[in-house]
């Protein structure tokens, strides 16, 4: 063969033609494990070592998070954060992430929500934006923003919407939000100058009566029953003026709180069809949690309205997508590395989008049993 002729993949490398370094006589050396004392990082007073120094200093800072020594942490933190290399992502984003818990727990909110939204941005993977979300959710818990909540809730739901624990907090999420759904309407009737002691509105939640008046309230038919108590007679007939306004108020206020706890009802029954579903690969004490939160659920649902007939059509839509591969699935899902364009893309851009699809089937059958039922109830007048 000629020079400079070559075969394609002839080449060999040159460690296959190297000898190979002769075993030792004798048993191997043992192995033996450093042992790391309770706190032992307490006592490394220096090391030549940047990486292990920072780490050093990481533990430190976590004991003193663990120990509710928040401001302590957050020094160890910071400290740590300006003399981290740029290329050490993984320590970067741990450390950050203790950054925002720590400014929660002193009252800094809007610091701790700026370094959230920074790790949304950078996040690259499926594992790092779950992180940010469990930590934004944190954040507005502690601000007590029941509705950044929920939308924090329902973005992890687009991410893992088999995860029966985040479908529970969504489900008391909605509860909570009830109450706070309430003061708008209140404000709103103190503004129009009039009170009234003929009329006592029931506006408890969750409502006793018909599980419907989910329609908007621009769309209820005038004959939709709300409870009211009425003491005076004469004000039966044809109110108008400032109670007029007030009826309109309840109504409003009325129904969108059956909304909410059509939501919560809904959200309540899958966290119990997913619990149901993994509850027979589960011992000791994930099986007792199991157990115990399907029973809290069952109580709970004992104070909805709803009648069984839309308790089954709730429970066929939120389980639709249930079935053991896809759970299985959930469960062992690789992680998805991908840009952050990509990632924003998983999951949802607003509350609206995650609302119409997992409760819209649900409302549009309540409106047209509402609908139908006021139908009935004119034909019949």
């Amino acid at each position: 063969m000629e020079t400079g002729c070559w075969l394609l993949g002839g080449e060999f490398e040159d460690s296959v033609f190297e000898e190979r370094p002769e075993r030792r006589p004798g048993p191997p050396a043992s192995y033996c494990a450093k042992r790391c004392e309770p706190q032992w990082f307490y006592e490394e007073t220096g090391s030549s070592d940047n990486v292990e120094a920072l780490t050093i200093k990481k533990f430190k800072g976590d004991l003193a998070y663990r120990r509710q020594e928040y401001q302590k942490a957050l020094q160890e933190y910071s400290s740590i954060s300006e003399k981290l290399p740029p290329t050490n992502f993984a320590m970067k984003r741990d450390v950050e992430e203790g950054q925002a818990r720590c400014l929660v727990h002193l009252g800094r909110h809007a610091e701790a929500l700026e370094i959230a939204t920074n790790l949304e941005n950078k996040a690259t993977n499926t594992d790092h934006l779950t992180t940010v979300l469990y930590l934004q959710c944190a954040i507005c818990s502690s601000l007590q923003n029941v509705e950044k909540t929920i939308f924090c809730l329902q973005k992890l739901i687009s991410l893992h919407p088999f995860n029966p624990w985040n479908w529970g907090r969504l489900a008391e999420a909605y509860l909570n939000l009830g109450p706070a759904l309430s003061a708008p309407f209140a404000s709103s009737y103190k503004q129009n100058s009039f009170t009234s002691s003929d009329k006592t509105i029931k506006s408890s939640f969750p409502p006793s009566g018909k599980d419907c008046l989910l329609c908007s309230p621009e769309t209820l038919p005038e004959s939709s029953v709300f409870s009211m108590e009425v003491s005076s007679s004469n004000n039966q007939k044809n109110e108008k003026g400032p109670n007029n306004i007030q009826n309109s108020v309840a109504e409003k206020r009325e129904a969108v709180l059956l909304e909410t706890q059509m939501k919560a009802c809904a959200s309540f029954v899958r966290t119990r069809l997913l619990l149901q579903l993994t509850q027979s690969q589960q011992t000791s004490f994930a099986l007792e949690r199991n157990l115990r939160t399907q029973q809290e659920i069952e109580d709970k649902m004992k104070g909805f309205s709803f009648k069984e007939d839309t308790l089954l059509l709730i429970a066929e839509v939120m389980g639709e997508d249930i079935v053991p591969e896809k759970v299985k699935d959930e469960v062992h899902a690789e992680v998805k590395c991908v840009g952050p364009t990509a990632l924003a893309a998983l999951v949802i851009a607003s509350s609206k989008e995650f609302e119409d699809k997992w409760f819209r089937k649900i409302k549009d059958h309540l409106c047209a049993f509402e609908n139908q039922l006021h139908t009935e109830i004119q034909i019949l007048a």
